[in-house]
């Protein structure tokens, strides 16, 4: 019987966090960044409260909700496939409908960018 490798534990015994499934698309480390960098200034400003990530065989999405129960306010996806078409990153406002497409993830979180600059009148 060989013995265990240095580390004490069978390599069969080791999972990679996380588990993605092969094929999965996923959000790089300074995409991911960027978005919950967002996220947390529209948590400071009060817009948003909660959010979820989705991770498909064919899309990335990120949906930030004002309340945990409803439909979320904003939704960011990541779809490589049509990254030589209209631009793999795709902006969804609160009722579905496409607020900015493009290439580049700055250009398609511009708008969400725009409402922390306005003042909030009440």
């Amino acid at each position: 019987m060989a013995a265990p490798p240095a580390g004490g534990a069978a390599s069969a015994d080791i999972v990679t966090f996380p588990a993605r499934q092969p094929g999965q698309v996923a959000f790089a480390r300074e995409e991911l960044q960027r978005i919950l960098d967002l996220y947390g200034r529209m948590v400071a400003a009060g817009q948003w409260r909660d959010y979820a990530m989705e991770f498909a065989r064919d899309a990335a999405t990120f949906a930030a909700f004002r309340r945990a129960a409803e439909c979320p306010q904003a939704r960011i996806e990541k779809r490589p496939a049509l990254r030589n078409r209209q631009g793999m990153w795709t902006l969804f406002g609160e009722h579905g409908q496409v607020l900015k497409r493009g290439h580049e993830l700055a250009g398609v979180l511009a708008p969400i960018e725009r409402k922390l600059l306005k003042p909030v009148s009440g």
